[in-house]
C-alpha cells in the first residue's frame, strides 16, 4: 500500500463507519413515512452537494450518453432507494440481524463479480479477506427470526449493496466522486417522491418532529454528503473490490453506536466479530503484506563493506 491506497482505505473506512452509525439514526425514524424520509434526506443532500460538484459539472453531464444516465438512475433506484426499502421490508417479518447478515456478504459478491466483468480472475487475497469480513459481520450481528419473505427482501438488500458499488464503476471516472454523489442524490430524491405518491398518496410526506428532524439532518449532511463523497473517493483510489471490504465495518459501527440510544448492547460476540472484520480488511486490502514486508526490512541488502567482511 502506498499513500494513495492508504488514503483510499481511510476514506472508505470513514464512509462505512458513518453508514453504520446511520442505522442508529434509522431507529429514530420508525414512525416517519419511508419515502418521505428518503426524499428529505436525498433532497437536502443534493442541495448541499451542488456547491461541491466542482467546475465544469454541466459540461461533464452533457457528455454522458443515454446508457450512462440509465446507469445512474439504476444506481439511485437499486443502491439507494431500493436498498433502504428492501431493508425496511425485510425487517417487517425478520429480525434486523437477518438483512444485516446478507448485506455482510456484499464484499464476497463484489470480489468475484467486478473481476469477472473486467475479464480477469478474482484476486485470492481480496476474496479470502472478503470471506473473513462476511464471517465477522455474521458474528457481530448473529442470526434472528425470519421467514421466506424476510430472506427474499434480505437478498434484495444484498443486491442493492452490491449495486451501489458495481453500478458506479463506469461513471465514477467521468464524473468524479463529488459530482457523482450530487447527481445520484438528486435522482434518488425524485424516485423517492414518485414512490411515496404511488404507495402512500397524500400521506407520503409530513413535517418531522424535533427528534426526526435531527435524525434526518444527520443522515443528509453527514451520512450522505460526507459518507458518499468519501466512499466514492476511496473507491476511486483502491477500486470497488477493496473498498467494499470496508462495508464489514457497517455492522461493527452499528453495534458500537446502538448502546448510545438504548437499542442494543456490545458484548463478547461483537468484539470477536469486530476483530474478524478488521483482520479480513487487513488481509484483503494488502495491509498484512505491507507489514510483513516491513518486518523483513532488517534483512535487506547490507552495505558493501559489511558484505566484503563476511566474505573474509
Amino acid at each position: 500500500m502506498n499513500s494513495t491506497t492508504t488514503r483510499g482505505a481511510l476514506l472508505a473506512a470513514l464512509a462505512c463507519v458513518l453508514v453504520g452509525g446511520s442505522f442508529t439514526a434509522n431507529s429514530l425514524l420508525g414512525d416517519y413515512p419511508y419515502a418521505g424520509g428518503q426524499f428529505l434526506r436525498y433532497g437536502l443532500a443534493f442541495l448541499l452537494l451542488i456547491p461541491l460538484a466542482g467546475p465544469g459539472a454541466t459540461a461533464r453531464l452533457r457528455m454522458l450518453g443515454p446508457g450512462r444516465w440509465l446507469r445512474l438512475a439504476l444506481l439511485a433506484a437499486v443502491g439507494m432507494v431500493g436498498f433502504n426499502l428492501a431493508v425496511l421490508a425485510a425487517e417487517r417479518t425478520a429480525e434486523p440481524a437477518v438483512p444485516g447478515v446478507f448485506v455482510g456478504c456484499a464484499p464476497v459478491v463484489v470480489a468475484v463479480l467486478v473481476p469477472l466483468l473486467d475479464g480477469r480472475r478474482p484476486q485470492r487475497a481480496v476474496l479470502y479477506g472478503a470471506l473473513l469480513v462476511a464471517v465477522g459481520a455474521f458474528t457481530v450481528q448473529g442470526w434472528g427470526r425470519t421467514d421466506g419473505a424476510g430472506i427474499a427482501f434480505s437478498v434484495c438488500a444484498l443486491v442493492g449493496e452490491v449495486g451501489f458499488a458495481v453500478l458506479a464503476v463506469p461513471v465514477l471516472r467521468p464524473l468524479g466522486p463529488r459530482l457523482l454523489s450530487t447527481v445520484v442524490c438528486g435522482i434518488a430524491a425524485v424516485e423517492s417522491a414518485v414512490a411515496g405518491v404511488l404507495a402512500d398518496g397524500s400521506g407520503w410526506l409530513r413535517r418531522p418532529d424535533a427528534v426526526e428532524t435531527g435524525a434526518l439532518l444527520w443522515q443528509a449532511a453527514v451520512v450522505t454528503v460526507v459518507g458518499f463523497v468519501c466512499w466514492y473517493m476511496g473507491m476511486q483510489r483502491i477500486g470497488a473490490e477493496r473498498a467494499t471490504l470496508f462495508s464489514g465495518l457497517i455492522p461493527v459501527a452499528a453495534a458500537c453506536t446502538a448502546p448510545l440510544v438504548g437499542t442494543g448492547s456490545y458484548g463478547a460476540a461483537q468484539a470477536v466479530g469486530s476483530a474478524l472484520v478488521c483482520a479480513g480488511v487487513a488481509l484483503g486490502s494488502g495491509a498484512t503484506l505491507r507489514f510483513a514486508r516491513r518486518g523483513r526490512l532488517p534483512a535487506s541488502p547490507q552495505p558493501a563493506s559489511v558484505r566484503s567482511l563476511e566474505k573474509l
